[in-house]
């Protein structure tokens, strides 16, 4: 695969401070301007003032100039607009959002394996005389790097054209009538484009280290601020990882996941149909309204989606 991961997005908000306030209470890493990273991914979230959130643009990494090359020319042979205008770069445009893609030349992100700290279960007790690492730690939770985004849009059939047939993605999983998870890493999906009545940004993803890290995670982000709350814990049927929701002041949603499907040999992957309940969860709570849909579509629908 030309494509290895999902490198970097930039998000357009109505007020940058608050908007910069939640992600830095979310664990990433201030730098300069109103740019984060994660401790893994460096900078991978930049933020730009935008009369509505919207997804200004995303970054994905191939391995070389001539990954760009191919890019470029199964872009313009689906008739989708690919430009060339420097070496290790390629700047497209999702037509249906509006969004701009880039793809950059950049080395394969080698992470710092985790290693799971011993478990008691039925017949097996690796850990003795001591209490669970999960609830010693005390060090916030640091999201290790972005994992996905989520994209609404009103034109699914081209949208998925542009990503599947001009930039490469494979297809991991389809939730029937609503959309399809679609990967160009590893990770079981880096994108989810959805049917939406207008372009948005549902959420995006970021990797912590376990389950225990999503709660402790959540727990510091929520404990001033309820009202970020918006759906979790929770694991999906779809990717199979743990997750937890919570909304920015500009009302885009972000996820701390873990334990995420890696596929490796395509060839051993068998994409599902999903219906239902089981194309959003496999168990937690039932996702709120808001979460299936946004409070704030109706005023995209009104008045549009420019910046």
């Amino acid at each position: 695969m030309a494509l290895h991961r999902l490198d970097s997005i930039v998000l357009g908000v109505p007020d940058l401070a608050t908007a910069a306030t939640f992600y830095e209470d979310f664990g990433l890493i201030p730098h300069d301007g109103h740019r984060f990273a994660s401790t893994e991914g460096g900078v991978q979230l930049e933020l730009v003032h935008s009369a509505r959130r919207r997804l200004v643009s995303a970054r994905f990494a191939v391995d070389d100039d001539d990954d760009l090359q191919r890019a470029a020319r199964e872009l313009r042979r689906s008739e989708f607009a690919a430009v060339l205008p420097e070496p290790g770069r390629l700047h497209t445009v999702e037509p249906t959002t509006g969004a701009e893609i880039e793809l950059i030349t950049a080395p394969r992100l080698d992470q710092t394996p985790y290693v799971a700290p011993p478990v008691n279960a039925p017949g097996r007790n690796d850990r003795v005389d001591a209490r669970a690492a999960g609830i010693m730690i005390t060090d916030r939770v640091r999201p290790r790097r972005l994992g996905h985004i989520v994209i609404g849009s009103p034109d699914y059939e081209t949208a998925y054209a542009f990503f599947v047939s001009g930039l490469g993605f494979k297809v991991s999983d389809l939730v029937k009538g609503h959309g399809a998870f679609l990967r160009c890493s590893t990770d079981h999906h880096n994108v989810l484009l959805q049917r939406a009545p207008v372009p948005f940004l549902h959420h995006s993803s970021w990797q912590v280290d376990d389950v225990d890290a999503i709660g402790r995670g959540a727990m510091a982000l929520l404990e001033d601020h309820p009202e970020r709350h918006v759906w979790g814990l929770g694991r999906h049927y779809a990717g199979s990882n743990f997750f937890w929701y919570f909304k920015d002041p500009a009302n885009n949603f972000a996820e701390y996941h873990s334990d995420m499907d890696c596929i490796v040999d395509d060839a051993l992957w068998t994409p599902e149909e999903l219906e239902g309940a089981r194309g959003l969860y496999q168990w937690g709570p039932p996702p709120p309204a808001s979460f299936l849909q946004p409070e704030d579509l109706a005023e995209h629908m009104i008045h549009g989606h420019s910046g």
